[in-house]
């Protein structure tokens, strides 16, 4: 999705708006929510929900309350709210569908701690907002180096402005507890701002500067997911996926999210499946389970001692044996019922281009041409005695 001015150039190339964060209609940004019900008239009488939805940099969203009934649309900058000061953002969403949100979101309306808008942010204030974000990168790397220099165990990730410049918040991760007041009168000494420290997950990090996924996308963090639930390596093994942390792991070195996804339908997939330590009672001997293909429904059993023989079996063959075991059965072999899943896997191939056999490679080479280059050579040692006689 793509505002107007986001058309393709020569040869299918990408355009850009190059509004560089302040698209007009909000289709380029981060975390980016369609107002499907932008088109829709409110009923007579009724008056548009009085919250709207801002953003600020890397997907940090707020909602504010509109109390002076400003005309405020998607893209709109505004000066909103803040704990000392004011902050500057983007309207990303207006209407009802900010009701929704809050909802969904659990936020309160009209409470104790509900921010509101000042006003549309003059050039002024734009003027202001812009100078402090290019501020950002270079203090980035000076405080990242006084951290390394007080011997402190964390990372500093991303430093935020607040709208008017007076404080500039940074966000770190850290394994542990961090003593970091020694830090904090080295960044306002040096910075001349209030500094506000604020830790942040690995996960929280890895949403907030983005990149791509091993899958070749952007990351769903930093994208569109905005509530990340835990991943454990149950997950994996559900999915019958290789417990590699390589693999696994993302680019904030936990488990990937993506994981989650399709839990569900390995879940509702394996309850037909019976437990893998059950044991198959047959008279030829005891089976136990080696392997499992949740896609074809399959189960591979190995009679006790004979563990390079495998049986395959289905789920409703496995429970059939295991509901006569309950009842002190035995079936005679697995055998029988491992010979109705046999199929013919052989394929034929035919020369129907005129080519050469598919087998030529398959017979060995003659010696012909070896006998007959053999001969050659002794004819030749001959032929200079005869001369010289």
């Amino acid at each position: 999705m793509a505002c107007n001015s986001c058309s393709t150039g020569k040869d299918g190339q990408p355009r850009g708006c190059k509004n560089n964060g302040t698209c007009g209609t909000d289709s380029c940004n981060k975390l980016t929510v369609f107002d499907w019900l932008s088109n829709m008239s409110l009923p007579t009488g009724e008056k548009p929900f009085h919250y709207v939805e801002v953003r600020f940099k890397n997907g940090r969203k707020n909602y504010y309350n509109n109390a002076d009934g400003l005309t405020l649309s998607i893209g709109d900058i505004v000066a909103t709210q803040a704990q000392a000061g004011h902050d500057v953002g983007m309207v990303t969403l207006t209407g009802e569908l900010v009701r929704v949100q809050m909802k969904r979101k659990k936020v309160e309306v009209d409470g104790e701690e509900t921010l509101k808008i000042y006003r549309k942010a003059s050039q002024k204030d734009i003027d202001i907002w812009q100078k402090a974000r290019d501020k950002e990168e270079p203090m980035k790397v000076k405080a990242r180096q006084y951290a390394i220099d007080l011997r402190l165990q964390m990372k500093i990730s991303d430093i935020e402005f607040q709208g008017d410049a007076s404080k500039a918040t940074f966000y770190y991760t850290a394994e542990e507890r961090v003593d970091f007041r020694e830090l904090i009168k080295v960044f306002a000494r040096e910075f001349r701002t209030r500094i506000e420290m604020k830790q942040v997950g690995f996960r929280q990090e890895a949403s907030r500067l983005g990149g791509i996924g091993s899958c070749g996308r952007e990351l769903c963090c930093s994208t569109w997911l905005t509530d990340f639930r835990s991943v454990s390596t149950a997950a994996a093994r559900y999915q019958q996926l290789s417990l590699n942390p390589q693999k696994l792991a993302g680019q904030c070195g936990k488990l990937k999210c993506c994981l989650n996804y399709e839990l569900d339908a390995y879940m509702d997939a394996l309850k037909d499946f019976p437990k893998t330590d059950v044991k198959l009672y047959t008279e030829k001997g005891t089976a136990v389970c080696q392997k499992t293909d949740i896609f074809k429904g399959h189960m591979w059993f190995a009679y006790e001692g004979e563990w390079m023989n495998w049986h395959t079996l289905t789920t409703s063959q496995a429970n059939e044996i295991i509901a006569l075991n309950k009842q002190k059965k035995k079936v005679p072999n697995l055998e029988d019922y491992a010979a109705e899943l046999i199929e013919n896997t052989k394929v034929e191939f035919e020369n129907v281009v005129g080519q050469d056999s598919l087998t030529r490679f398959d017979r060995p080479k003659s010696n012909k041409k070896r006998k007959s280059n053999n001969r050659n050579r002794n004819k030749n040692r001959r032929k200079p005695q005869n001369n010289a006689k």
